[in-house]
């Protein structure tokens, strides 16, 4: 088969001069195309947003704020513990179903040794505050030298969620009064585990104030790890002693996801 030929022109189509522009279209790189006054687009938006105009992030630099979540995911992050918490507490007041597989799981995981002892060691309230108490000063210090708006607001704000922790676990531990594993001495007031309560918002509430500040994504990435290898290890070594049974653990970080991430929407709304 052969091709169709293409139309060609004819001598009378050559013109001796350049093709001209033809009025009513919008150039991209015309200044003032089709009346739009920018020098680059023709829909009446700037070429890009100027750098002053863009909002500032947790510690002052120019650029974008960490994502807010919004109501499915704070429904998610605040509703969800706080209900799984409640189920849990429900389960071990009235000797449920998650109870008794409690136990059994227990018993299967209890080994005491020094590795775990020394796990859970880190969240003994000697290690874990100190650790918090020197992120709020560098925290503090650092947003003052950089003239930050409000510096001092971040590391109050995670103080008081670390006094919250004590406030709310104790009442807890009283009302409930679950006795301990059979590894412990005999007594109440496990439930939930205060260690774990303490690790969790003193490492977790640390890591919120130093992610603003740390430019490199590998280190942001590395923050949340050791954030949670911690925290793991830490309930991994209370259960593995035989200091707390796993749900006690397991309450306990429900308790403070919901403590944490309502730091979190804090620190991110009160710099919009």
């Amino acid at each position: 088969m052969r091709d169709t030929p293409r139309p060609q022109g004819t001598v009378g189509d050559i013109r001796p001069w350049p093709p001209q522009l033809r009025p009513g279209r919008a150039l991209a790189h015309t200044t003032g195309a089709s009346g739009s006054g920018s020098p680059h687009r023709s829909d009446k938006r700037p070429p890009q947003t100027p750098r002053g105009g863009r909002p500032s992030d947790l510690i002052g630099r120019p650029g974008t704020t960490p994502p807010v979540p919004g109501r499915p995911a704070s429904f998610f992050l605040l509703g969800l513990p706080a209900l799984l918490f409640a189920l849990i507490t429900w389960q071990v007041v009235s000797g449920g179903l998650l109870l008794r597989v409690d136990e059994r799981v227990s018993h299967a995981l209890v080994h005491p040794d020094r590795f775990s002892g020394g796990l859970s060691d880190l969240g003994n309230v000697e290690v874990a505050v100190p650790v918090l108490v020197l992120v709020l000063v560098h925290v503090a210090r650092r947003g003052r030298r950089a003239g930050t708006r409000r510096w001092w607001l971040p590391p109050l704000a995670a103080a008081v969620v670390m006094a919250l922790v004590p406030a709310l676990v104790v009442p807890v531990k009283e009302l409930v009064a679950r006795p301990g594993t059979p590894v412990v001495p005999p007594a109440t007031g496990y439930y939930p585990s205060g260690h774990t309560a303490t690790a969790a918002v003193a490492y977790g509430a640390a890591a919120l104030l130093l992610f603003p500040w740390l430019r490199s994504a590998y280190a942001r990435r590395g923050l949340v790890v050791l954030c949670a290898v911690l925290n793991l290890g830490v309930g991994f070594g209370l259960v593995r002693r035989g200091y707390h049974w796993p749900l006690d653990v397991i309450a306990s970080w429900c308790l403070c996801t919901t403590l944490l991430t309502a730091l979190w929407l804090f620190l991110a709304h009160s710099q919009e």
